[in-house]
């Protein structure tokens, strides 16, 4: 008999051990381990049984045993220790209280959130970037306020079928079986956030508050008496559902997600948020909701756009057009449009922020970088992919100078290094991991330790691996008398290589069966044998991920290798920390240059694990030639069966002549050369992939810049926003009177122009209806190609020498000739005004229609 409804009875804790709910109750228990090993002491054998999951052992541990262990003085004592510990966590100054003038608070919007195991609400990199976003800020004491989605359903657990094809599950969450707490109003009523849809409809959401350290996390979620069913269901599992769906989710987190912020700031006293970073295109509906705001308070659409630019931030977190969030543009216009529509904010304005180049669509990565002032990619090379990926928003400018920057991205220590790890280096190292000091300590510990450590990590896998495999097998149909081959799956001495991450093609799961022959010799080498381990998930509706991993895994059964490698189901966190402290190496195969960062690789560094992988993502940026092995691309092959069948190659080779060679290279029963590639691997990288590096790049590069323009254009009843939007008007409509007329160049002389000489240029600049003070002109110089483009180019700002009656003045600057060879330049001019914040952010742009000027001689 199936129940109708799923509930959590919660225990009641005796007064004496109060405390302990304060502790399940804030997430930082997820990375703190003597909390961890408090709830353990509560009850080892239920705390195993619950996989460790601090509320399901409260739901699951006997009275008696509680008040067992409110009598017990030692135990009290612990609990007394932990509680004050994080009450000093939660209000002790860290690193941003130094800060002067930093935002009091930061909005920080997210589709999901990977925070512990026991929380399902992720799918993959994007959430556990965003949960590993958050614990940085917690330890780091950034005021983020962040905003979620609860999905009763999360995402999906995976089995697989007798023939190796991916089943999902979706396991019911009750929010009180989750450490949540509801948001209520001062009345003790829970508050309630409604967004208006379509033909008379109203989406109803109740917000909860999960605490992650310092920082409260608001989920919105839709499953409540008010709403119909189809609007019950918003909120009912991660990326599932059509197109409507996916618009009612983001209209829920975006639209819904600033309201909740307004309801938690007014029923707790917490400041109001003076940044908003949208992470990724589909919380990108808080900027119309803010807009709303502004133009109900009387100002402008144009007006109101200014305000809210200057303090957003967007991250976009991918490299392909296929990753983007595009709806139908009459979807769009449906819901802000008609009876449904915003007075204040007309629909057309709506539909031209997320207009692209294929009519008809409405692309909500474009929005949110119209939405928002300043934009990044999260590695060097992806934010270099990202401008040429949106450049017709900003035409006319080389792609050099699509205002798209990067902050790479990284990894919560604390989360994800092995505490073998932590503890080996130190008791100082982890207070320092997110400090990007105390690294050097690792040199000090002798090469008999940190292999000896490596070595029980690697063990700790192949047992927790063996565990999982049975069980896969059990699900799948075997009985287990014929599994008796899984006590000798894998081995604890075998050099191990991990492979978990999601299955979409571009990842190429499947690349390490290009071969299989060759493959099989590298699994069964009878000197310097390769184990590997793999995990990872399609998505529902991907079939041809869903192929991959069924070729995976048919290989795998094989009996001749299925000791050798293993496809482990259900990849989530707690699977993930075991592959990141366990492997030897990680390996990382994906189609160049569509992977935008890939963090498990940084989590593998930290734990003395070396990379194996091609040159994308962080791996292109922080490579250094001997902190691991960077995969050969065949780039310039148009043929992908034929590029895939060279890169596979290259790693066969690698994974044989390097990677195993070192492996098994031993001095002493050590492989020394191996330890060297770990010590200057954590030396090396340790610093750079924390997401407390992250997270500092963030507050000084974006967050508190983006709070001074907040400030600047809001001061004085919005008068600054009021006067930049009517100057952006202003010259938008007088740009087409805008021309280069003429440009002339003295000092060359006769003879060739020499190195270290230097060009006095004189422009004379149409102005139409504009002020020199509205324009900069520069002169924009360096080396030409064959068809006299210039190349990364340099710019010198050229100054006012006279100004005409007849709507034109002249310029004049000088060049410096500080490069040999083939040399040009040009002159272009552009707005300029001091709230912008880079030359193409407003995509104007004039330059001489013939080149004009143009000079293309040698330098000596």
């Amino acid at each position: 008999m199936r129940a109708i409804r799923r509930f959590t009875v919660r225990t009641v804790l005796p007064p004496e051990l109060a405390s302990l709910g304060e502790l399940v109750l804030n997430l930082r228990w997820s990375w703190h381990p003597e909390t961890l090993d408090l709830f353990g002491e509560v009850d080892p054998a239920i705390w195993g049984r619950v996989g460790y999951d601090p509320v399901a052992l409260l739901g699951a541990v006997e009275a008696a045993r509680l008040r067992e262990l409110a009598a017990d003085r030692r135990f009290l004592r612990r609990l007394a220790d932990a509680a004050d510990d994080l009450r000093e966590y939660m209000t002790a100054p860290r690193w941003y209280q130094t800060m002067s003038d930093a935002p009091k608070a930061i909005a920080y919007f997210s589709p999901e959130y990977g925070i512990a195991a026991a929380l399902p609400q992720y799918s993959g990199g994007l959430g556990i970037l965003a949960g590993d976003h958050l614990k940085a800020a917690s330890d780091l004491g950034v005021p983020i306020l962040a905003v979620g989605l609860l999905y009763r359903h999360g995402y999906f657990t995976q089995s697989l079928s007798p023939e190796g094809w991916q089943l999902e599950h979706y396991p019911s969450l009750d929010p009180g079986g989750l450490p949540l707490t509801l948001l209520r109003e001062e009345d003790g009523t829970p508050v309630r956030i409604k967004i208006s849809l379509p033909e008379h409809r109203t989406l109803h959401a109740q917000v909860w508050v999960l605490q992650v350290g310092r920082v409260p996390l608001l989920l919105l979620d839709s499953d409540v008496a008010e709403n119909d069913n189809a609007a019950r269901d918003v909120t009912d599992r991660l990326y599932g559902g059509g197109g409507d769906h996916r618009l009612l989710q983001e209209l829920l987190l975006g639209v819904g997600g600033v309201r909740a912020i307004r309801a938690y700031c007014r029923a707790t006293g917490h400041a109001e948020p003076e940044v908003f970073h949208t992470n990724e295109g589909h919380a990108g509906f808080l900027g119309l909701e803010r807009i709303r705001e502004l133009t109900e308070a009387r100002l402008s659409f144009d007006e109101a756009l200014e305000a809210v630019r200057a303090g957003t931030v967007f991250t976009t977190h991918t490299p392909v057009p296929a990753g983007i969030d595009r709806f139908p543009a009459e979807m769009i216009g449906r819901q802000f449009g008609g009876e449904n529509a915003w007075p204040t904010v007309p629909v057309d304005r709506i539909l031209a922020l997320g207009a692209e180049e294929e009519p008809g669509k409405f692309n909500m990565a474009a929005m949110g970088m119209r939405l928002a002032q300043r934009v990044n990619g999260v590695s060097e090379l992806h934010g270099a992919v990202s401008r040429e990926m949106f450049q017709s928003l900003w035409p006319g400018f080389d792609t050099e100078e699509i205002p798209i920057g990067f902050i790479t991205n990284g990894v919560h220590a604390p989360t994800w290094v092995g505490r073998e790890i932590m503890e080996l280096a130190g008791k100082e190292l982890p207070t320092l991991v997110d400090r990007a000091q105390g690294w050097e300590s690792i040199g000090k510990i002798s090469d008999g330790d940190v292999w000896g450590i490596r070595g029980r990590l690697r063990e700790k896998l192949v047992v927790a691996a063996r565990a999982r495999l049975r069980q896969s097998w059990i699900n799948r149909g075997a009985s287990p008398a014929e599994l008796g081959w899984i006590d000798d799956a894998l081995d604890p001495e075998v050099l191990t290589i991990g492979f978990a991450r999601r299955v979409p093609s571009y990842k190429r799961l499947t690349l390490m069966l290009s071969d299989p022959d060759r493959l099989r010799a590298l699994l069964l080498d009878p000197v310097r044998p390769v184990q590997i381990v793999i995990a990872g998930k399609a998505h529902p509706a991907d079939e041809g991920g869903k192929k991959l991993i069924q070729q995976i895994v048919k290989f795998a059964d094989s009996e001749d290798v299925r000791h050798r490698i293993v496809f482990l189901p259900d990849y989530d966190m707690a699977l993930g920390q075991l592959l990141v402290q366990g492997c030897d190496v990680w390996m990382n195969n994906p189609l160049r240059p569509l992977e935008a960062c890939g963090t498990s690789g940084m989590k593998a560094a930290l734990n003395g694990g070396l990379n194996l992988s091609i040159r994308d993502g962080w791996w292109d940026e922080w490579y250094d030639g001997t902190n691991g092995w960077a995969i050969p691309t065949a780039d310039g092959v148009a043929d992908p069966d034929r590029r895939d069948e060279l890169e596979a190659a290259a790693l066969y080779d690698l994974i044989e002549h390097e990677v195993a060679d070192r492996f098994y290279d031993r001095a002493d029963g050590l492989p020394r050369r191996w330890l060297e590639m770990v010590r200057h691997t954590l030396n090396s990288l340790g610093p750079k992939v924390l997401a407390g590096r992250m997270l500092r790049d963030y507050v000084v590069d974006l967050y508190a810049p983006a709070a001074k323009s907040a400030r600047a254009l809001s001061g004085e009843g919005y008068e600054q926003a009021r006067s930049f939007a009517a100057w952006k008007l202003k010259v938008g409509k007088a740009w087409p009177g805008v021309r280069v007329e003429h440009v002339e160049a003295s000092g060359l002389g006769d003879s060739t122009p020499e190195l270290g000489t230097s060009l006095e240029l004189k422009a004379t600049i149409a102005l139409g209806e504009l002020g020199p003070g509205d324009i900069r002109v520069q002169a924009a110089y360096g080396r030409v190609g064959d068809h006299d483009d210039l190349a990364a180019p340099s710019y010198a700002d050229l100054t006012v020498e006279s100004e005409g009656d007849d709507g034109r003045a002249v310029f004049a600057g000088t060049i410096p000739l500080d490069r040999t060879g083939p040399f040009g330049y040009t002159v272009r001019v552009v707005p300029d005004h001091p709230l912008v914040a880079s030359t193409s952010e407003l995509g104007l742009v004039a330059v001489p229609e013939e080149p004009v000027g143009m000079t293309n001689g040698t330098l000596r």
